[in-house]
């Protein structure tokens, strides 16, 4: 049952790691090392990667088994978070995208290419997992006694 969402979890983790280093790998080119945009779009590039990792590590766990409500909540507020991030990450590599010297401007949208990817199959895991909770993004369907601790903001 959770085999779809580990499937395009996986391949936006897939695009989050061609993102990561191909952004960072700006840092080590001198004409792009201080490229205007890609520090401040690392800020959110970050956490957003950690997101993706944790919500691939719970849709794993579920797919092996497990099934503590509190599993499928950590699950599906990584995917907000990660979504949350993607927005600013996205703005960012446009600002990098149009602070770009020419020769390096087809290699900045080549990354914001591979982020439209990660972003996609986030999308296509986040319906997925609505499908399989009968949930809205924002709905919550467990006990209040629930004991939960929620990916870092």
């Amino acid at each position: 049952m959770w085999l779809s969402v580990v499937t395009e979890l996986s391949l936006s983790l897939y695009g989050e790691q061609m993102v990561c280093s191909m952004s960072t790998q700006l840092f080590h080119i001198p004409e792009t090392k201080d490229l205007k945009g890609n520090a401040e779009m690392h800020t959110h590039l970050v956490p957003a990667s950690y997101h993706r990792v944790t919500a691939t590590g719970s849709a794993l766990r579920l797919q092996n088994g497990e099934s503590a409500p509190s599993i499928v909540e950590t699950l599906i507020n990584c995917i907000q978070n990660a979504e949350q991030r993607d927005r600013n990450v996205h703005a960012g590599l446009l600002v990098m995208r149009d602070a770009a010297p020419a020769s390096y401007k087809q290699f900045v949208e080549n990354i914001i290419r591979w982020q439209e990817y990660t972003e996609l199959h986030l999308q296509n895991a986040k319906h997925f997992v609505m499908r399989i909770t009968g949930s809205t993004p924002d709905q919550r369907n467990y006990s209040p006694n629930r004991h939960f601790y929620p990916c870092l903001k």
